[in-house]
């Protein structure tokens, strides 16, 4: 059962509702405060799953690779296009009725400008972040709970501080968030029963490299294209297995 999914959708929903509730009451400087925690907390997590790596060079293959496949298709941007297809629902659900004046229209249309700029970039941290794409899989193969657990503590703060100025809107991101990590849990299973200790080791080391990546972008450190390296995911294993085959051979 996809217990971590569930509860990380969860914390989304009702992070989304509180801080949407609360809005301007959260004091700014926490607001502020608060994603260099979220960052640092996603690096420490990536860090604890690096270390079990089994097979460095097909891992770093597999970054470089899957990297170049994601940056080739332009991945993070088609995910940002795919959230844009929300773009007339939401802006008709904040705008309500239509303004009478031009001048009203001109502002509306600034402030919704700038609410989708903010809304795509949470949708894309909550439904196609590294960290919640391996945790699913990672959950599906090998039901460790414990990053999607881990996750749901941070998306749920992060939820609540968007949505202090979004609006209560940042907790349905639930909706894709868990059609999209159930579909990777599920598929997952099927993974399983083709992979050993050594291949699922290397792909956690995979994710977490990724997860320290996500870190250092929550942070505004330095705005990695995580989405982009996403494909590493599913090439991980596979190269790991080739090259311990190949190694084998010439030992």
């Amino acid at each position: 059962m996809p217990i971590g999914v569930i509860i990380n959708a969860l914390s989304v929903l009702i992070g989304g509702l509180i801080g949407g509730f609360l809005g301007e009451k959260i004091p700014e400087r926490l607001r502020l405060a608060l994603p260099l925690t979220f960052g640092a907390a996603s690096m420490g997590m990536g860090v604890s799953y690096i270390v079990k790596i089994k097979v460095l060079p097909a891992v770093i293959l597999a970054l470089i690779i899957g990297s170049a496949i994601g940056e080739l298709i332009k991945l993070e941007d088609i995910i940002g296009k795919c959230a844009q297809s929300f773009r007339g629902p939401i802006e008709r659900l904040v705008s309500g009725k239509k303004n009478e004046s031009n001048e009203e229209v001109a502002v509306s249309s600034d402030s919704q400008n700038a609410f989708m700029e903010k809304f795509v970039g949470i949708l894309i941290l909550f439904c196609a972040s590294g960290t919640g794409i391996f945790g699913a899989l990672n959950e599906g193969m090998t039901g460790d709970h414990s990053i999607l657990f881990a996750k749901s503590i941070l998306d749920f703060f992060t939820a609540g501080i968007f949505a202090t100025s979004l609006g209560v809107l940042v907790g349905f991101i639930c909706i894709p968030q868990i059609i999209i990590l159930i579909g990777l849990f599920f598929g997952a299973t099927f993974i399983l029963p083709m992979t050993t200790p050594d291949l699922i080791a290397d792909f956690t080391a995979c994710g977490g490299i990724i997860m320290l990546a996500t870190g250092f972008r929550i942070s505004d450190i330095k705005i990695f294209p995580v989405a982009n390296m996403i494909p590493a995911l599913v090439i991980v294993m596979p190269i790991s297995y080739l090259w311990t085959n190949f190694y084998s051979l010439i030992a």
